[in-house]
């Protein structure tokens, strides 16, 4: 039977002394914010122009201009949170 070395438990102090790779989520959310921005301009607008019984029907362009458009929002307050904590720990 092999030695197995004992497992290690957790002190449970994980979370609180975690800490995210901020430049990354900064680098991320410079990015994102306006590329999911364009996409909710695009399909709305696509959205806006389609045909009633066009290929995607214009249900599904609108729930896309939704979805992206709440990615949007989540990347700018990504952003705003990214750069308020780059703001007091750096």
């Amino acid at each position: 039977m092999p030695a197995t070395t004992p497992r290690r438990w957790r002190s449970g102090t994980e979370p609180a002394t975690a800490r995210s790779d901020l430049k990354l989520r900064y680098l991320l959310s410079l990015t994102f914010t306006p590329l999911f921005a364009l996409a909710t301009a695009a399909f709305a607008v696509w959205a806006a122009n389609a045909p009633e019984t066009g290929a995607p029907s214009r249900g599904t362009l609108v729930g896309f201009a939704v979805a992206c458009g709440l990615l949007t929002l989540f990347a700018t307050v990504d952003l705003v949170v990214v750069l308020r904590r780059r703001r007091t720990e750096l």
